[in-house]
C-alpha cells in the first residue's frame, strides 16, 4: 500500500495518497503505509503549490518560462517513482523539499 500511495501521486495527484492515508490512517498495524501515505500526500501538496507558482510565472512572463510546469512534472515523477522503490523495499522515503503539513 505505501507503493501505491506514491505511484499514486503521478496519476491522481494527490487523491490517491490522501485515500489511502484515510483508509489506513486509525489502523494500528499499518504505520508504515500511514506514514508513507502522509509523506506522499505532502508531497503532492507542495507540486500542487510548485503548479499554481509556475503557471502564475509563466503567465506573468508572458510564456518566456514556459518549461516550469514541465519541470515540476518531471521532478514529480521521478520522485514519485523513487518514493515507491524505496518505500516497497521497505525503506521510509522522504521527499528532499516536501512542506511537511499534515503531521
Amino acid at each position: 500500500m505505501a507503493l501505491i500511495a506514491h505511484l499514486l501521486g503521478i496519476i491522481t495527484w494527490f487523491i490517491g495518497p490522501l485515500v489511502i492515508w484515510l483508509i489506513n490512517k486509525d489502523q494500528a498495524g499499518k504505520t508504515f503505509v500511514v506514514d508513507q501515505s502522509k509523506e506522499a500526500l505532502n508531497f503532492q501538496i507542495t507540486i500542487t503549490i510548485a503548479f499554481v507558482v509556475s503557471f502564475i510565472l509563466t503567465i506573468v512572463s508572458l510564456g518566456l518560462l514556459f518549461f516550469l510546469p514541465t519541470l515540476v512534472g518531471i521532478a514529480n515523477l521521478v520522485f514519485c517513482i523513487i518514493g515507491g522503490i524505496k518505500a516497497n523495499n521497505g525503506e521510509a522515503y522522504r521527499y528532499p523539499f516536501a512542506l511537511r503539513l499534515i503531521k
